[in-house]
């Protein structure tokens, strides 16, 4: 028997099953904030030059006349944002007068801002323009490289010391990291805090899938890990009214980090996976949450008779061949682990290298940068419905491919659609990011099914190494439209699409209760899942299904 048979029949997807999930997705929604933050803190205003110090006195007359003195208009009749004559040009006050091969020079006195749309962001503060634009640039990928370091220091920390205190500890370094980085007031502190706070994404978004996947059964795992997904959706409307409604770039900053001191305080309440736990010798600990999970769930009298005996009943077999010690060359010492490994490696690369390709540069769109940022949150609650559905009825397999390639085949699309047709293509956009959104999401629950519970933690943090690595070569890929504007596209669209096909590789996960040890997971790529064993899976969440509340069946 398996160890979900065991949270079967402490009450299989109950109540505990329910507050633990909304208490873990909670700040993963508030994690998506952080991650798009960058489209409003270091948003790019309108800007000019400022005039020559000498001659400030004549923008008390007329300010207008005097910005169309000092600097020049570029083809589209704006002010250029990074020159201005040598000398002001007064004859230009003539609406008849045009001046040509005039002397130039960069902003030498500053620039002047438009603070209509954005009253303060990074890029006003330190004058991230011009010469410094890149600058910008290196914050987010500062802060991808964080995350990308978070991945891999997170996900072995967990095998090794388990899911809860890494979680505990990601909460308040984002806490204090995030709330830090809106009181200080230089450049190179900014950006060392917002490592900071990328290495907690990982901590946060990893520990808490497992730990929702580890503490429900087969049956309530899809729609769990699809709701992961959905409390990401949401916050990324969220921050979207955040900064529509919180202009200033410090007070948004802080806005969205002060909560986590919240679900710091809180997450003490959470118990750590009993699975790692029995896998680690703790036996007693495991049995005790075990109880409390039965008492949750109505199944107090169940919970109290469970003994080391029982217990092991359920997960003997599992853990037989359980090793005591594991480092990463496990996740390529045998053939079934290494296959899955290496396919995970190019589909959480390409989806990143294309998602953040798409969402990362808001305004570029053309439109107001708010409602395109509601927009790409809304276009994925339909997209991970879909999603929904199809992980349950068809498989995590075709689901994850056919987004994937259909989201490449979108990102190309593109191409042929007119640049003055900026609604068509920023809708189709929106439609690509809603699918890679939702196979974002789906590869971190199929990830955590396909991984065996020993080297669970492990696996999915070396992945998503691979999805940092994507997320911080999506800028350098973006750079490639200086010499075509047709790579970009085709490179996202490109990769998105050999991610898909990666997929097709991977066996499915539907249905079939979690592997505990690398053993088993080959014994399983070799012989293939047991008839006997779907049918009998398949029986019971049909006879669950049909005694089961809406609420339940929802759950």
């Amino acid at each position: 028997m398996a160890f979900t048979d065991l949270l079967d029949a402490l009450g299989g997807v109950g109540r505990f099953q329910f507050i633990y999930t909304v208490l873990l997705l909670l700040p993963c929604g508030l994690l998506a904030c952080h991650n798009f933050l960058q489209n409003f803190t270091a948003a790019v205003p309108r800007h000019h030059c400022r005039g020559p110090t000498n001659h400030s006195e004549a923008t008390t007359n007329d300010s207008g006349a005097w910005l169309r003195a000092i600097v020049p208009l570029d083809h589209l009749g704006a002010p250029e944002p990074c020159q201005r004559f040598t000398e002001p040009q007064w004859a230009l006050l003539n609406s008849n007068t045009s001046v040509h091969r005039t002397a130039t020079e960069s902003c030498k006195d500053g620039w002047v801002y438009d603070h209509s749309i954005f009253p303060s962001t990074i890029v006003m503060e330190w004058d991230l323009v011009c010469e410094a634009r890149t600058l910008r640039d290196l914050a987010q990928s500062i802060y991808m490289a964080g995350v990308l370091v978070g991945a891999a220091v997170f996900g072995c920390l967990a095998d090794r010391l388990g899911r809860k205190g890494p979680l505990i500890w990601s909460y308040l370094q984002l806490a204090v990291s995030g709330s830090a980085t809106a009181y200080f007031g230089s450049f190179s502190a900014y950006c060392a805090f917002r490592f900071l706070m990328g290495m907690t994404f990982s901590g946060i978004i990893l520990n808490s899938l497992s730990l929702v996947v580890e503490w429900m059964p087969t049956r309530g795992r899809t729609v769990a890990g699809v709701l992961l997904g959905y409390s990401f959706t949401m916050g990324q409307i969220i921050l979207a009214g955040m900064a529509y409604l919180i202009r200033p770039w410090r007070w948004l900053q802080f806005a969205v980090s002060a909560p986590f001191l919240i679900f710091f305080l809180y997450s003490w309440w959470l118990p750590e996976s009993s699975r790692w736990l029995l896998l680690h010798g703790k036996s007693q600990l495991a049995m005790q949450n075990l109880r409390k999970v039965a008492a949750l769930n109505g199944r107090k009298e169940e919970g109290e008779r469970l003994t080391k005996e029982v217990v092991s009943s359920y997960i003997q077999s599992e853990f037989a061949s359980v090793r005591t010690s594991n480092s990463i060359l496990d996740l390529f010492r045998t053939p079934a682990i290494r296959r899955v490994t290496c396919c995970l490696m190019v589909v959480w690369f390409s989806n990143s290298v294309a998602y953040y390709g798409l969402a990362m540069d808001l305004q570029k769109f053309g439109f107001s940068i708010y409602l395109v940022q509601a927009l790409f949150g809304i276009i994925d609650i339909p997209a991970m419905l879909v999603a929904t559905t199809t992980m349950i009825y068809v498989g995590r397999r075709a689901t994850v491919a056919s987004f994937l390639i259909l989201a490449g085949l979108m990102v190309i699309a593109n191409l042929f659609v007119p640049e003055d047709m900026q609604t068509l293509r920023t809708a189709q956009a929106a439609l690509g990011k809603g699918c890679l959104a939702s196979s974002f999401i789906c590869v971190y629950l199929f990830t955590g099914e396909l991984y065996p519970t020993e080297i669970r933690q492990m696996g999915m943090g070396f992945t998503s190494v691979n999805a940092r690595l994507g997320g911080l070569a999506a800028p350098l890929v973006t750079t490639l439209g200086e010499f075509s504007t047709i790579l970009p596209p085709v490179s996202f669209g490109a990769t998105s699409i050999l991610a898909g096909l990666a997929v097709c590789s991977l066996m499915e996960t539907r249905n079939m209760p979690l592997v505990e040890t690398i053993a088993a997971m080959e014994r399983r790529a070799k012989k293939g899942p047991s008839k006997k064993d779907a049918e009998q899976k398949s029986e019971e969440i049909s006879l669950q299904q049909v005694g089961a509340s809406p609420l339940r069946e929802t759950i």
